[in-house]
């Protein structure tokens, strides 16, 4: 068997535009002035917390008070459809595909929270495709081992036989750091070279291009019975 855990911001679905919304939305809330888009992007993946410590590093800004008011801020924008992120080109196929396979178990692992990842599921219509989800509300921030060692605990599958498919350098150090394979993707929030410098076995450009590097990894598995179209992405 193997497991491969997707990211979900920057991976699965782009949703950098509600993200850089509610943090502008929580600052303003406090009389701060937001942070930069590019730095908002740059800590995409962390937990609430830590993102939010890093954006206000070396400064008296109340982290607690910041993290609620950008969850109520994300909130509000997504019941009211403001933002809609949308899968990546070619994510639906490549997921569909991997599916199918007896051999292949999906996860998530995330610094959403359950609820977040919860919407994201219904939004999408990935009911009942991913055998275990991991998330911020349980687990330490990347790029901490913790979220892919509970998800190995919980299949009982080896680190050799494990991948993370992620954008960030967070989640190529998390793969890592756990033993695990990491695949970063070209099309999130890190620069390719930071991908290669955090560790990743290989970095894809599309989601077509994501059967031949699951294959190089394990050469005697072909993963991917159903073949996915190339499909042109979008880069951030």
């Amino acid at each position: 068997m193997k497991l491969i855990l997707f990211d979900v911001d920057g991976t699965l679905v782009d949703s950098q535009h509600i993200i850089v919304a509610a943090m502008t939305h929580a600052y303003a809330a406090h009389g701060l002035a937001g942070p930069p888009p590019e730095a908002v992007r740059a800590i995409i993946g962390l937990s609430l917390p830590h993102a939010i410590g890093k954006l206000s590093a070396g400064q008296d800004h109340p982290i607690d008070a910041l993290v609620a008011a950008y969850k109520e801020a994300f909130s509000v924008m997504r019941a009211a459809g403001e933002w809609t992120p949308a899968l990546y080109p070619g994510a639906r196929a490549a997921i569909d595909a991997l599916r199918q396979r007896d051999d292949v178990v999906l996860g998530v692992a995330t610094g959403k929270s359950r609820r977040g990842v919860a919407a994201m599921i219904e939004q999408h219509g990935l009911e009942n495709v991913f055998f275990t989800i991991q998330t911020a509300d349980t687990s330490p921030s990347k790029p901490h081992p913790g979220m892919v060692l509970t998800a190995m605990s919980e299949t009982g599958i080896a680190p050799e036989d494990t991948v993370v498919v992620g954008d960030t350098v967070f989640d190529m150090s998390m793969a890592r750091a756990a033993g695990a394979h990491a695949i970063g993707v070209a099309w999130g929030y890190h620069p390719v070279a930071d991908l290669h410098e955090a560790g990743a076995h290989h970095v894809v450009d599309d989601f077509a291009a994501l059967d031949p590097a699951l294959t190089a990894l394990w050469p005697d598995a072909a993963l991917l019975s159903v073949p996915v179209a190339k499909t042109s992405t979008s880069h951030a």
